[in-house]
């Protein structure tokens, strides 16, 4: 079966949440003098294609080490964003328990520049209480966050144990696609990490 990457890859200079500290891939050994090559990586736990925990906006909320491996895997529901997220379009797309709904709203064209941290749609109240009530495993879309400060719907989603997958990549091709997601981030006992995240087409 046919394999879809909707991550980025993390390097030196890549785009991240302003405030966010930059990542920095730096060379600890190389194999013309040591005889092998090691890297240092430095970088934030919302670098890149990255998972949200509630303990990132949540007060004692999970971290990521404290779910299981199942939390990560689970069949994708793809749903086209028109400009706006509509409530109506989550409905329709048939979003059911355990779910990893996926969001492409086109912004992955912008990546790296500035409209795509500023003019990024942002996820309304409704639909994230839907996703809730739904209990779907986790919330992923093509931008850089779902929400803007005072970021309801982080807490929203995060507070009703829906996790959320940001910056991903290439999902426009599973538009009219039935696929399996796995977005499997760091085992770390904090409040996000990277994630390679892939679509299994079925």
């Amino acid at each position: 079966m046919p394999y879809i990457d909707l991550s980025v890859p993390i390097t030196n200079g890549l785009p991240v949440y302003p405030g966010d500290p930059e990542p920095r891939v730096e060379p600890v050994a190389k194999y013309a003098s040591e005889g092998y090559n090691d890297h240092e990586l430095r970088l934030g736990t919302h670098a890149g294609t990255h998972v949200d925990a509630p303990y990132h906006m949540v007060d004692h909320g999970k971290t990521l080490d404290q779910y299981p491996v199942e939390q990560f895997v689970g069949r994708g529901r793809y749903i086209k964003v028109d400009g706006a997220f509509s409530l109506a379009a989550v409905q329709a797309a048939g979003v059911q328990a355990g779910d990893i709904v996926i969001f492409d709203t086109g912004m992955a064209r912008a990546y790296g520049e500035a409209d795509y941290f500023e003019k990024f749609p942002h996820m309304p109240e409704d639909v994230a209480r839907y996703l809730v009530a739904q209990k779907v495993k986790m919330v992923g879309a093509d931008t850089c966050s779902p929400d803007a400060p005072p970021f309801v719907v982080h807490k929203l989603l995060l507070d009703g144990d829906v996790l959320i997958i940001e910056n991903l990549m290439n999902v426009s091709e599973l538009a009219g696609k039935e696929f399996t997601v796995y977005a499997l981030p760091i085992k770390l006992q904090v409040d996000g990490a990277p994630a390679r995240v892939v679509a299994e087409i079925r």
